[in-house]
Formats: C-alpha cells, sequence, structure tokens
C-alpha cells in the first residue's frame, strides 16, 4: 500500500482531525525512527499512520483496539509485520507484551506525539518550533502534565536503543517538519 492509499483508507475511518493529526505525527515520528534505526522508513511510516484506523469503531475501548485495526487492515495488501506491530501497540487487547523492535518504536513512537504536542501548548505561540527537546524530557518527569500519556510506553524508546533526550529531539524534529500539516 503506498501512502497515499494509506492516506484515503484513515479519512474513510478517522473523521476526528485531531485524531488524524495524531496519526499524521506518528507517521512523522516512525519515519525518523526508522531512519535513525536503518528500518524500512516506509514502512514504519505506514505504521504510525494507520496505527489508530479502528479508533472510532472500537470507542478506544482499550479491550478491542488494535484488534479491530488488525481486521480492517487484513483486507489491504499491507506487509504483516505493520498489522503486527499495531496490534501490538495496545498490549492491553493483543494480551501479549511487545518484543520486536518495530512493536517498541510504534508504542512509543505514537505515544510521545502527545507529550509533545501538549509541551507546544503551553507556550505562548503554540507552536512546535518553540519547543526544545530538553522540555520534552522535563515534562516526562511532570506526571500531572499530560496525564493520559502514558510515560512506560514512551520510554520503550531505550529498549530500542535510543536514549530518551535523543528521542525527544528526533520526535520535535520530525513534528517541526510538518508542523503546517498538523496545525503546531
Amino acid at each position: 500500500m503506498d501512502r497515499e492509499s494509506a492516506l484515503e483508507l484513515l479519512r474513510k475511518h478517522v473523521k476526528d482531525e485531531k485524531m488524524r493529526i495524531h496519526c499524521l505525527a506518528s507517521e512523522a515520528v516512525m519515519r525518523a525512527l526508522a531512519s535513525r534505526l536503518g528500518e524500512d522508513a516506509d514502512k514504519w511510516g505506514l505504521a504510525g499512520l494507520l496505527h489508530d484506523i479502528d479508533v472510532e469503531v472500537t470507542n478506544a475501548d482499550p479491550e478491542r483496539h488494535a484488534l479491530e485495526a488488525r481486521n480492517i487492515l487484513k483486507e489491504y495488501e499491507l506487509d504483516p509485520e505493520i498489522i503486527d506491530a499495531i496490534t501490538m501497540h495496545n498490549e492491553k487487547a493483543s494480551k501479549k507484551e511487545r518484543y520486536t523492535v518495530f512493536q517498541h518504536a510504534l508504542a512509543a513512537g505514537e505515544t510521545v506525539t502527545g507529550l509533545v504536542y501538549a509541551t507546544a501548548l503551553v507556550y505562548p505561540d503554540r507552536k512546535i518550533s518553540s519547543v526544545k527537546p530538553k522540555s520534552v524530557v522535563k515534562r516526562m518527569k511532570e506526571k500531572a502534565f499530560a496525564a493520559s500519556v502514558n510515560r512506560d510506553h514512551i520510554m520503550e524508546c531505550e529498549k530500542i536503543g535510543v536514549p530518551l533526550p535523543e528521542f525527544a529531539e528526533l520526535a520535535v524534529n520530525a513534528m517541526k517538519e510538518i508542523s503546517d500539516d498538523i496545525g503546531l
């Protein structure tokens, strides 16, 4: 599946603009992670773009979210590793622990976008261009800040050999590159 087809599929299944923005940000971070780790950026980008394709049909139910995505995506010509990583980004539904670099990358990559986005919103200009990676790292320690963001998932960056400060920088820079697309 090419990116344009994936975007069309995302638009078909995800109507909420904020969720689409999250998926675009996740795609950007996953592409950057793939480049950093010597992986296939197109493949990893598709996983980031499509990982929440079932969020509206499941109402983000943690018992079903990602399982429905797997069912939706099986109908399309997608690399099975993409479907696996998407399924495994929600361990609660899959009832298995993540164990591959790709799975850990998607869990960390899609989660960090929420923290970066929230950090941008506290700046006076509300722009990603103002966000410093060290601010994201600092916000990681503030449990009340963006409280719904799972810090343990973000820390999976270290399981793939990317220290948190470097991961924060990678995520901020990836999101800066698409700032117009994500409204920041």
